[in-house]
């Protein structure tokens, strides 16, 4: 288990804990009593740490190396109905975005998201999670397939931004992320999206168009990183933790401003602390959002996915 510098009196704990529990399998004390204690101790101090989140922390929550990614997700909610969809038919297969038709329950879904790697092989081979444009028009094919075929779009958002590459600006990066904006708008099926770890700029919006968007509990949105607004802002990344707060890119912030319609509730300590119920709490958001969304027609729902985001930063 790896722990963030704010985690480290956790640490403490439950190495004593441990160390208590040897000493009580290795001799004849009986350590119970003093177990307890350090117990109790330690779920009074993860309550008091994941309770008074600063938005920097919640950052540090959403890159954490152990936190359930994309695929994880998939194949946690599929099992082993998911099938990978590979290419946009034009360039090549973008191994950054995953995409593939899945059942959830009885119903079939098109699944499409962005994929980190576990390591440093990985993490080469997905691109660090950051999609070319051949990502954004493999989406989109897949966004046109569910369309066709009338089942409805689930995106797991999880990016530090699109690939800023020179290639990738030779082949469109912009036109690509805008295409999708536009086509998502007018998609005539469900569209759900769920924000499952970063949701950086315009790389979390080519995917992130739709009729519920959802937010994990330790999970930001922003158009830029609190890192890169502290490099524009004041030529340095110490002033990160002042640009996160500024930014307002926490879930609750997200929620007050209208921009996304949930949040999703995470275990104690965040998603890698307990994956099944972090799976279980995004599958049931996911049944209850189509739920609400199965029985309108597809006029209405582009007519109310149209006027959701026309009221956007509208203030009276």
């Amino acid at each position: 288990m790896e722990y963030l510098e704010f985690e480290l009196p956790i640490k403490e704990l439950e190495d004593q804990l441990s160390k208590c529990r040897v000493i009580g399998e290795e001799s004849d004390v009986d350590v119970t009593q003093t177990c307890e204690q350090i117990e109790k101790k330690l779920l009074a101090t993860k309550k008091d740490i994941y309770k008074n989140l600063t938005a920097w922390q919640r950052v540090q929550l959403s890159r954490h190396p152990n936190r359930p990614y994309t695929l994880d997700h998939i194949r946690a909610l599929c099992g082993e109905s998911f099938l990978e969809l590979h290419g946009d038919r034009n360039v090549k297969d973008d191994k950054a975005m995953i995409g593939g038709l899945g059942k959830i329950g009885d119903q079939s879904y098109m699944l499409i998201g962005q994929q980190k790697g576990y390591n440093t092989k990985t993490r080469q081979y997905r691109n660090f999670g950051m999609s070319n444009p051949e990502g954004y028009r493999k989406a989109l094919r897949l966004m046109k397939s569910a369309e066709k075929f009338k089942i409805p779009v689930v995106t797991l958002i999880d990016t530090p931004g699109a690939y800023p590459g020179l290639e990738a600006e030779e082949r469109g990066q912009g036109e690509a992320i805008a295409r999708n904006i536009l086509e998502m708008t007018r998609l005539k099926v469900p569209i759900i999206c769920v924000i499952i770890g970063e949701g950086a700029s315009g790389g979390a919006l080519g995917i992130g168009v739709g009729d519920r968007v959802l937010m994990m509990e330790n999970t930001w949105y922003s158009v830029i990183s609190p890192e890169s607004c502290s490099s524009i802002l004041w030529r340095s990344w110490e002033y990160k933790e002042q640009a996160a707060e500024a930014l307002k890119l926490t879930a609750p912030d997200m929620k007050k401003m209208k921009l996304v319609d949930d949040i999703i509730k995470e275990p104690l300590g965040g998603a890698h602390t307990n994956r099944e119920e972090a799976f279980l709490a995004v599958r049931k958001a996911i049944e209850k959002s189509y739920d609400e969304l199965k029985n309108l027609s597809p006029k209405e729902l582009v007519q109310k996915r149209m006027d959701k985001y026309a009221n956007m930063g509208v203030y009276k």
